[in-house]
């Protein structure tokens, strides 16, 4: 079965960077204009990036090896006498989600494969993205393969299996609802002086929630798939809290009534690329839910961008400013220059 198997992960991951990174992503952004398939370059690099990590060089890639139950830093695992891309190959490790399927033999005997826990193996995070997206695929190549009588599936209902699994793991990641509703915010008064209140406050909450991050999260991003950095992982997981936790911040505040819908917009924003950078954090872990987040985070990005641009216009068209210095001011300047 593995020699079946392997290559045709190899498609999977190709239709994820096709299908899923450059298309399927930019529906996400839900009404901001989809851009270029150029922009994403970054985005697609660092998933291909990822797809492919093989930090053991023993062929057979890091979030493989997860589904595999293999150490993705031990060569051979199991101690087979070759490598566990080698041992992938020629069947004699089998995915973790089904490695306890008993199997009937030509000569009605049952074996069960290899005992993953005896092996002291760790298996993918319970509950994880790859764990789940592993028991699914698994399950159903199995399913398909008993409903062909035991044999052989062939390419074309392979790849249906492919599909089913795709549908399931794009329909498993749709966008977490929105954080906040307007019934949700305190919403009073109004005016030039509402306004300057609201930069103030809300100034203050993006000063208290700063972190020491020097560089942006992808940045941070490559430097923990390239040279497997845990203190780029610190910097992004501090990156998410901060924005989550402005989220939070600017949810509590009182806002004034022409300034609810694009506040609104920002705290969701705040919150939507919060959880993706979260994600960004368990690529280790988690590599799947991080690939998936990558396909996410353009868009979000986009929607954060496009808040605080939005709120730029509600001043502007008030008529509002603050004198660089003053508190306010800061905040004032962000938006205007998104």
């Amino acid at each position: 079965m593995g020699e079946r198997i392997l290559p045709h992960w190899r498609v999977l991951a190709a239709t994820l960077f096709s299908a899923v990174l450059v298309v399927g992503a930019y529906i996400l952004a839900r009404g901001i204009e989809s851009p270029s398939l150029a922009q994403a370059s970054t985005e697609t690099a660092l998933l291909q990036a990822i797809a492919s990590k093989d930090s053991d060089s023993d062929g057979l890639p890091d979030w493989e090896e997860a589904l595999y139950g293999a150490d993705p830093h031990a060569t051979d695992t199991f101690h087979l006498g070759m490598t566990d891309g080698e041992a992938v190959a020629k069947g004699l490790i089998v995915p973790k989600a089904i490695a306890d399927i008993q199997t009937v033999t030509s000569t009605g005997a049952t074996s069960s494969n290899i005992d993953y826990a005896a092996n002291g193996v760790a298996a993918p995070t319970e509950g994880s993205l790859t764990d789940a997206f592993s028991k699914n695929f698994f399950s159903l190549y199995v399913a398909a393969k008993q409903a062909n009588g035991g044999a052989d599936l062939t390419d074309a209902q392979i790849q249906d299996v492919e599909n089913q699994a795709l549908k399931a793991l794009t329909t498993s990641v749709a966008p977490a609802p929105d954080f906040k509703s307007l019934r949700d915010l305190t919403i009073s008064g109004g005016g030039a002086e509402a306004l300057k209140a609201f930069a103030v406050d809300a100034e203050a909450i993006f000063l208290k929630n700063s972190t020491t991050a020097t560089t942006s999260e992808l940045v941070y991003l490559q430097y923990a798939v390239d040279n497997n950095d845990t203190v780029a992982l610190t910097h992004l997981a501090a990156i998410a809290k901060a924005y989550r936790n402005g989220a939070a911040g600017l949810s509590a505040l009182t806002v004034p009534r022409e300034l609810a819908a694009q506040n609104l917009a920002l705290v969701n924003a705040l919150m939507r690329i919060s959880e993706v950078i979260n994600d960004f954090a368990h690529v280790n872990a988690d590599p799947l839910t991080a690939m998936l987040a990558l396909q996410q985070y353009l868009p979000a990005s986009q929607a954060l961008g496009k808040a605080f641009a939005d709120i730029g216009d509600m001043y502007a068209a008030a008529g509002v400013t603050l004198p660089a210095g003053t508190p306010g001011a800061l905040f004032l300047t962000a938006a205007n220059k998104l």
